[in-house]
């Protein structure tokens, strides 16, 4: 019996120490996202490999390490209905993580990472000017409710608020990276998404037209 409550108490503080640690780091990397979209500060994107760039990826390394833990460990205790929660977060984690991953291959690895580069209005980008935050936002959903978590939600809610801040951060270091030229593809596709990205997935708007 004895075992038991020291196996508890032990799995109850690990959870917490992760928790605390995952609130604490994806809160510190949002900090930065924000001050940057706020101009008091110059943390994303970094455009170089300078500290900005090696503190953002190794906190969202490390996340990708803690979450996980912290789905293992809090799985299935929020209370939702499993079997549609575990069905349609799946089907989101998935699609979504697929969406990313195909428009960071057409970005390319070193503009994904927020270093300079080429600008990219083809393949993914002419439906989104953001196509792998879309994608990341629909797999955060996802990865909440198939995990059906309270802590891991709480945690997705603050990455859901990321993936919304980045666009507005980096969007002054491209018009002043690409001038003009990203201007006049800033009018015409939109940050996220809206009806004419379905319009062109559905090919009822030709894209040799933009």
């Amino acid at each position: 019996m004895i075992d038991s409550i020291l196996a508890a108490v032990t799995a109850d503080s690990l959870t917490s120490v992760v928790f605390v640690l995952g609130v604490g780091l994806v809160t510190l990397n949002l900090a930065g996202i924000v001050a940057s979209a706020l101009g008091v500060a110059d943390y994303w994107p970094p455009g170089e490999r300078g500290w900005q760039f090696y503190t953002h990826w190794t906190i969202s390394q490390l996340l990708n390490v803690l979450l996980p833990l912290l789905a293992y460990l809090t799985w299935n205790t929020l209370g939702l209905p499993r079997t549609p929660s575990l069905f349609v977060g799946v089907s989101l984690f998935l699609g979504g993580f697929a969406v990313a991953l195909a428009a960071g291959y057409d970005l390319g690895v070193e503009e994904t990472k927020g270093l300079s580069g080429k600008l990219r209005t083809g393949g993914w980008y002419r439906y989104s000017r953001n196509p792998q935050y879309v994608g990341y936002i629909v797999a955060t959903i996802g990865f909440a409710l198939l995990t059906n978590s309270l802590l891991v939600a709480i945690i997705c809610v603050i990455y859901f608020v990321w993936w919304l801040a980045l666009p507005f951060a980096e969007e002054p270091w491209l018009r002043k990276q690409y001038g003009e030229e990203y201007e006049r593809y800033a009018e015409r596709v939109p940050r996220f998404v809206s009806l004419r990205t379905i319009r062109l997935l559905v090919g009822y708007e030709d894209t040799n037209a933009m």
